[in-house]
């Protein structure tokens, strides 16, 4: 797997799932919770490991452990610890279910979790959103977006790429003459790579890089979809750099998207993005969530984030 050498969180050796499970339940046995040990454990397992807890911990309390994590926690070290218990797939259902049913839609969540997810990441997302709320999330979306952010959101639950492009910037630019069938060909696919083709095409033809075609003739959700496919295209790692970045800057912090991205990354390319963050940024991710966050909190995501690149 070479994925998970570049991700912080890991499998754990030695691993017993049933001391794992005592030791949650005596955190939370009795008055008062031992926040500490639950944090230290559950960031230290990978997520196959703490559904493995889970169910040992069913088998031997008889007592779900979300349930009762959620009764001895609060606030967002709560979210925080019961997103880390959600397997991944249920966690982006979930994240793209409340973004879409809650009191007017979410679109930051729908860009971001469309746009970083690999094309088998979105089947899968598809079929256990059917599977959990027996409805076609690409029925929701429809319903709850409209226009070019809703085409675009579409072809990418569809897992191919993006005519709409073709669509949307021809109107913008006029200057693809000719050249309209190369970018037809190019634009079968979403492979990273390929994309990164047609932005180079895109260039050659236009002299415009793409994101300042996008910036210059959409606006709202569809540029901001368009800006995160296509920054995903060029480096996802960059991308969730700079998505933190934003949920932390100036006052006020985005929870939601500091947990969401924290969580789903940990495994996957955390590393990376905490590479990217220090280019972009000038300074560590870790010394930003430290400044943001504070408490139990903080802690976890800073055992998340795996060290400082000062």
């Amino acid at each position: 797997m070479f994925q998970a050498s570049k991700g912080t969180v890991k499998a754990a050796a030695n691993f017993k799932a049933s001391a794992d499970a005592e030791v949650l339940h005596k955190a939370m046995k009795g008055i008062g919770t031992d926040e500490e040990a639950i944090l230290q454990l559950l960031c230290a397992r990978s997520n196959a490991q703490r559904q493995e807890i889970k169910a040992t911990y069913k088998t031997l309390f008889g007592k779900d452990l979300i349930d009762d994590l959620k009764g001895e926690l609060g606030g967002k070290f709560e979210t925080l610890i019961v997103a880390l218990m959600t397997p991944p797939t249920a966690y982006d259902v979930v994240s793209l279910r409340n973004a879409i049913k809650g009191a007017g839609t979410d679109e930051k969540v729908l860009v971001e979790i469309l746009a970083s997810r690999t094309p088998q990441q979105v089947k899968d997302i598809n079929a256990a959103y059917r599977k959990e709320y027996d409805a076609d999330l690409e029925e929701d979306v429809c319903g709850d977006t409209s226009g070019h952010f809703k085409r675009l959101l579409v072809i990418l639950l569809q897992v191919n790429l993006i005519l709409s492009f073709l669509v949307l910037f021809k109107a913008g630019e006029q200057k693809f003459g000719t050249d309209e069938q190369t970018f037809v060909t190019l634009l079968g696919n979403r492979s990273a790579q390929h994309l990164r083709k047609v932005f180079d095409a895109y260039m050659k033809l236009s002299g415009y890089e793409i994101e300042e075609s996008i910036k210059r003739e959409t606006s709202g959700s569809l540029k901001d979809l368009l800006l995160a496919v296509v920054k995903c295209a060029r480096s996802v790692p960059a991308y969730f750099a700079e998505t933190l970045y934003n949920a932390m800057k100036g006052a006020g912090t985005d929870d939601d998207t500091l947990i969401r991205v924290m969580v789903t990354r940990g495994e996957v390319d955390m590393l990376d993005i905490r590479a990217e963050f220090r280019k972009l940024f000038a300074r560590s991710l870790f010394s930003m969530i430290k400044g943001d966050t504070s408490g139990d909190y903080r802690k976890a995501l800073l055992l998340l984030c795996g060290g400082d690149d000062a």
